[in-house]
């Protein structure tokens, strides 16, 4: 559900102890790690994550009671970004715990050996399918539909139904009205692009994709430039005069546009295509080499304990993993339930990958 899900403002207290990092890279920073300089006796445990990785002041400040650890965040980009950035520096890692691998890129973690395993406690609380490596080498945390969201305005004043499903986008109704993100650095982007080869399949997927580009899809680095910048329907779109009503984003997605509008409207203002939905689940694992592996353990048990797990919906906009985890009302109002999204088996991700998204880019970028 990376993020990529950058929806609200970081709420980390420097009165808690919570700091926020730049991971960025270039710096002397980046090199030693706030996890990695602190030592095994710290009482510090630093979250490398990407940017759209959000928690609550109370729950954190509730994990800091409980176990004694204060969260130190790195943030560090888009999701593949931050993965990247941790094979750079695996085995000196710049963190103790990393989150935000999910499964679309989640075999290329495990085979570069970036994480230790360790069972949290709680697991036998998750839902069922989420669970894609049998070494616990790492530990699911929330899961998301990937989907095309649509401005309802723009389609009402058109008189236009907006699409529902991946041969919709190819009309020419829709002629230049997407915008997705890079497949290759951005998990959303790739998501749809996994959406894609799982409705098309492994030999069609290439020749939708050449339409699509004909039907004028414009493709942007990572879903914060797309959803804020490039989406007409978001409250940052509509502030920048955005020119697109459809981007790929999530199904939950159109609680938030109603979370944060003063006053908050009786609609939201989005909609999701609900044929268009890929199912991502998200991932934390205790990075191989950490400083402080007492802490990162219990951060990971504390992730998928119930405190935080109610606190994912309304902080990451996406579902918490664990079963018996309540959803806001607010997001079961206004989101969408996916029964049938799009899957792509996770050996298949594994062995296809790097060569659907060169495909892809050569088709799509180049």
């Amino acid at each position: 559900m990376n993020t990529t899900k950058k929806y609200a403002a970081t709420a980390l207290a420097a009165a808690l102890g919570v700091t926020v990092l730049a991971g960025c890279g270039g710096s002397d920073d980046s090199s030693t790690g706030s996890g990695a300089s602190k030592g095994s006796g710290s009482k510090t445990v630093t979250l490398v994550t990407h940017d759209s990785f959000n928690a609550s002041e109370e729950v954190l400040k509730e994990f800091t009671q409980e176990s004694g650890y204060t969260v130190e965040l790195l943030k560090s980009g888009d999701a593949g970004a931050a993965l990247n950035q941790e094979i750079l520096t695996k085995g000196s890692p710049r963190g103790d715990v990393f989150f935000g691998v999910d499964n679309t890129l989640l075999s290329r973690a495990l085979d570069n050996g970036l994480f230790t395993p360790y069972e949290a406690k709680g697991l036998d609380r998750v839902a069922d399918g989420t669970e894609l490596d049998e070494k616990h080498r790492v530990t699911p945390v929330d899961t998301g539909d990937i989907c095309v969201n649509y401005d309802k305005k723009f389609f009402a004043d058109k008189k236009l139904a907006p699409p529902q499903t991946f041969e919709d986008l190819l009309k020419p109704a829709y002629k230049n009205l997407l915008v997705t993100e890079n497949a290759a650095n951005s998990s959303p982007g790739l998501g749809f692009l996994l959406g894609t080869i799982a409705t098309q399949g492994e030999d069609g997927y290439e020749a939708y994709w050449k339409k699509l580009k004909a039907n004028g899809v414009k493709v942007v680095d990572g879903w914060e430039q797309a959803y804020n910048e490039e989406f007409s329907g978001s409250a940052g779109g509509r502030k920048a005069k955005a020119d697109r009503p459809l981007v790929v984003s999530y199904a939950s997605s159109p609680p938030v546009e109603v979370l944060y509008a003063d006053p908050q409207p009786e609609e939201a203002p989005t909609g999701v295509s609900t044929g268009t939905c890929f199912r991502q689940t998200e991932y934390a694992g205790l990075l191989n080499g950490a400083k402080n592996e007492a802490g990162g353990k219990a951060l990971l048990d504390f992730l998928i304990g119930k405190t935080f797990q109610e606190d994912v919906p309304l902080n990451m906009f996406v579902n918490p993993v664990v079963t018996d985890a309540k959803l806001p009302e607010i997001f079961t109002e206004f989101g969408e339930s996916i029964e049938k999204p799009a899957t792509v088996a996770p050996d298949k991700i594994a062995a296809n990958r790097e060569q659907w998204v060169q495909t892809w880019h050569s088709l799509v970028v180049k």
